[in-house]
């Protein structure tokens, strides 16, 4: 198996999806960071979860998060250059459907008559917090998914709408893990 230190990033720059060299601190590079960041927040969650009270259903619904979270990194790191050429491409793409589940949850937990009253405050429990930590992440990665159009990266409206309702569903779970 060749070694996954390949020594091409040692120059400070890094590939994108289609080969195309960029600095690190690009800001494509940041806002694939930023996700990469929340998916691992997603996963430190999880094994806070017990089987018990809908933790086996949140457990799979932060899976198929975070496998959506894995198609926005795979657009993210296309060059504009190159968008026509993903958009053709058999990579998984956060579409519509993948927004209807977030609503979905977030109209099921809403549902549950959460009790809170203006700004949380962080750390009532570990899963509580975790869920915390990924919202503020998630929030880091809209911002830096929306500075993108600046840097001359267009994106599709549904990837802005998936990351606001994810922030939004984290907001909520955390609250219920409170309760």
């Amino acid at each position: 198996m060749p070694s996954i230190a390949t020594r091409t990033g040692d120059d400070g720059t890094t590939s994108l999806l289609y080969g195309q060299r960029v600095p690190k601190d690009h800001a494509q590079i940041e806002a694939v960071g930023a996700f990469d960041e929340l998916n691992v927040a997603l996963g430190a969650a999880k094994p806070l979860l017990t089987s018990d009270a809908g933790g086996d259903a949140t457990r799979a619904l932060l899976t198929t998060i975070q496998k959506n979270l894995v198609a926005l990194m795979g657009e993210l790191a296309c060059a504009e250059s190159d968008a026509a050429r993903y958009a053709g491409s058999k990579f998984e793409k956060v579409a519509e459907p993948d927004l209807v589940r977030l609503d979905t949850a977030i109209a099921a937990l809403e549902a549950r008559g959460l009790k809170f009253d203006g700004w949380a405050t962080p750390g009532a429990n570990a899963l509580a917090a975790a869920f915390d930590a990924a919202r503020v992440a998630a929030r880091r990665g809209e911002r830096r998914l929306s500075a993108l159009p600046a840097h001359g990266r267009s994106l599709r409206p549904v990837l802005r709408h998936f990351v606001n309702r994810l922030s939004d569903l984290l907001w909520l779970l955390a609250r219920a893990a409170e309760q």
